[in-house]
């Protein structure tokens, strides 16, 4: 962990600037938080600022309300989650959670002003204002005027350089990591660069351009990569299969065969599916058959999950990992017929009680809990294209920004 953390500064009788991720999905009516999994993951952090007599203000964006006051994006649903969630924890402190119907201006500063130690304000959504996402100056410096101390805790936002996350803290200083973001940024920075090996990456999804990046980059640094999800049918067809009516990119089969030959370089075992399950449509109630990789498929099927063959291979090679990250869906996840290869990662990674686990992305992080295996993994991320940025080795502003140790 190269930058400081929250632990490492004097909180008390400070106003601490917390930047989290509370984009939380909502009922249609905007009224209620239908998953407060965001709140939960930074509850640590906040808890420590309260704990050490910090003054603490939450920020957060919600949603897309393009640059002006939307009350469907209001985050004033959160504040009733978060005193319920705070409430719950039995501490020596009393919690507060006050509420600013802007992010700056003059409500905004005095209810910061106002803030005694141990409580909490929560402004409203960041991108209410056009000048967050543009990381104009102005506004990057009238939310640091707000507190003395900034810390980023949300590793979702951290590849996006907006005022909150890196505009900030030319303003405010120190700029450190919460618990969260520090999690983040041990357990990914220790897989790219120090991994325990075997060195296993899953890496699903539809398609081949959303993860070149990341193929890329993991070549030079797992001992095993698995490729499965829509974006397995690509690299069949640089092989020479026909995959009938399945996801294929055509513009991307020469990217495939680079991978192959880039993993047959560096002595990378890559593995790709040694059969699928085919169905006559893309409907939960197709008809569906085992198939082997080798055979052109019939031209009016397609493949929607891997086959039994490669669930025993991938969880063979998953037992012996010491190391295992995995970003993105086997199948059609989203039907339960063709989850089954999602759901037989989950359930070899989570067996694998030896190794370091490393789960990214909205379907594997889905498949683990709705298979009840999330207490069985080391880390699930919170960040979706933050994670995928980081494994195909960007630099993250929102990370770059925090102050070095």
């Amino acid at each position: 962990m190269p930058k400081l953390s929250i632990r490492d500064i004097d909180l008390a009788n400070k106003h601490v600037f917390i930047r989290v991720d509370f984009n939380v999905p909502l009922s249609e009516d905007g009224s209620t938080i239908t998953d407060d999994t965001r709140i939960v993951a930074t509850l640590p952090t906040i808890e420590y600022a309260l704990r050490h007599r910090a003054k603490v203000i939450l920020a957060s964006h919600l949603g897309r309300p393009k640059g002006k006051p939307n009350p469907k994006y209001s985050l004033r649903p959160v504040v009733d989650r978060l005193r319920e969630l705070l409430d719950k924890k039995e501490d020596d402190y009393s919690i507060n959670v006050a509420f600013s119907p802007d992010c700056v201006g003059e409500i905004a500063g005095e209810l910061s002003r106002q803030l005694e130690s141990g409580q909490v304000l929560l402004l409203e959504n960041l991108r209410y204002h056009a000048e967050e996402e543009a990381n104009d100056p102005a506004f990057s410096k009238a939310l640091a005027s707000l507190a003395e101390v900034y810390v980023n805790d949300a590793f979702g936002a951290a590849h996006r350089a907006h005022a909150s996350t890196e505009g900030i803290t030319h303003y405010l200083k120190p700029a450190v990591a919460g618990l969260l973001m520090e999690k983040e940024i041990t357990y990914l920075g220790k897989a790219l660069e120090s991994p325990e090996r075997p060195f296993v990456a899953i890496i699903g999804g539809a398609k081949v351009s959303d993860k070149i990046s990341v193929l890329e980059n993991l070549l030079s640094k797992v001992d095993t990569l698995v490729i499965v999800g829509g974006m397995a049918y690509t690299f069949q067809r640089a092989l020479g299969v026909q995959v009938g009516k399945s996801l294929l990119e055509e513009d991307k089969i020469g990217t495939a065969l680079e991978a192959i030959e880039k993993a047959k370089t560096k002595g990378v075992q890559l593995l790709l599916p040694v059969d699928n399950i085919l169905a006559d449509k893309f409907a939960p109630d197709a008809k569906t058959q085992a198939w082997e990789s080798s055979r052109d498929f019939p031209a009016d099927w397609q493949g929607l999950d891997i086959g039994p063959k490669t669930i025993a291979q991938i969880s063979e090679v998953l037992s012996t990992a010491r190391t295992i990250v995995w970003n993105g869906p086997a199948g059609v996840f989203e039907f339960p017929r063709f989850a089954l290869g999602t759901n037989a990662i989950a359930k070899a990674v989570a067996a694998n009680s030896a190794a370091i686990s490393i789960i990214g992305g909205g379907d594997s992080v889905s498949a683990i809990k709705k298979a009840g295996y999330a207490d069985k993994v080391t880390h699930i991320s919170t960040g979706g294209g933050a994670s995928l940025e980081f494994l195909e080795g960007k630099k993250l502003p929102g990370v770059e920004a925090l102050t070095n140790k």
